[in-house]
């Protein structure tokens, strides 16, 4: 577990630096001081080349509402979400909970609002197996192969390890108790992983295996849930401190206006399935920090 978050962390510092650029204002600037563009950043849940083209109208309606260009932001992680954000080079952050926690302790990040699905701001992470697997627990997942979306993902991550080292009282998930791990690069992959053999169990949110019905008709079919962790806080819409409040209220009544843009949902559901966006506070993700206190000795935050 060690050598995997030192791992991490490091690869958290590497990638602040190139991720989306080198400028470190607030956006991008007239000679005014105001405000010109904003970077909004998404993570892969899915291909990236989709999730681009799909948010695309998204960030077009925010700038025509904010009266600046928006400029939507796929990122290769939520590692370089964080770290750009932590740079300023992405202004607006579509964070899950870890992500957050971790931008915010290490950024001051500050979040304004989150995901609702299904009328509640939680989920829940889910086990997933073949259906023809012999594996009906935690307990049968011991020595397997584990497929995850990112070391840095909430549901894919952060809480099953933390509640395989609660229940069966092991401090390395990786080796201590799974033979191997995948790191597949999104929820989706983890998925395939899974579906197509080259991992025992995949953890993602739940119901992850939607987002590959188009592709793998039987999916719902092929692979079952075996486990749930506790719930969740929803994902976020996150913003850099360098954003003044007037700013940061701006955004925040722009999306909610959203809500009543029929249009926009629809892209935020195919997106990372939300089904509205309401307000979010700080204290919410306490739940998620006193998880991811289970490996401050492990991690060395700088």
């Amino acid at each position: 577990m060690k050598k995997v978050f030192a791992l991490l962390f490091a690869a958290l510092l590497a990638i602040g630096l190139t991720a989306c650029g080198t400028s470190s204002d607030s956006g991008s600037t007239g000679k005014d001081g105001e405000i010109e563009k904003l970077v909004m950043g998404f993570v892969p849940s899915q291909d990236s080349d989709e999730i681009a083209d799909t948010v695309e109208p998204l960030a077009d309606k925010l700038g025509e509402e904010l009266g600046v260009e928006v400029e939507g932001k796929v990122m290769t992680s939520y590692s370089a979400l964080v770290e750009a954000m932590g740079s300023n080079q992405v202004q607006i952050g579509f964070l899950p909970a870890f992500g957050y926690v971790l931008a915010n302790d290490k950024h001051g990040v500050e979040v304004i609002l989150k995901s609702e699905r299904f009328g509640s701001g939680t989920y829940k992470a889910q086990y997933v197996v073949r259906a023809d697997s012999e594996i009906e627990s935690l307990e049968d997942m011991e020595g397997k192969t584990w497929a995850i979306p990112d070391l840095t993902s909430t549901s894919g991550f952060l809480f099953p390890a933390a509640q395989i080292m609660d229940e069966f009282g092991v401090e390395d998930v990786q080796s201590g108790f799974f033979s191997n791990t995948v790191e597949a690069g999104g929820h989706d992959n983890a998925i395939i992983s899974v579906y197509e053999g080259d991992a025992d169990v995949a953890t993602t949110f739940d119901d992850a295996r939607t987002t590959v019905e188009e592709d793998y008709p039987d999916v719902m079919d092929k692979l079952k849930v075996v486990g749930y962790t506790d719930e969740i806080p929803n994902d976020t819409i996150s913003v850099t401190k360098e954003l003044s409040d007037e700013w940061q209220k701006k955004i925040e009544d722009t999306f909610l206006s959203f809500n009543d843009d029929k249009k926009m949902i629809e892209i935020m559901n195919e997106v990372y399935s939300w089904d509205a966006i309401i307000q979010a506070e700080d204290s919410e993700y306490d739940v998620v920090r006193s998880t991811y206190e289970k490996f401050k000795d492990s991690i060395s935050i700088d």
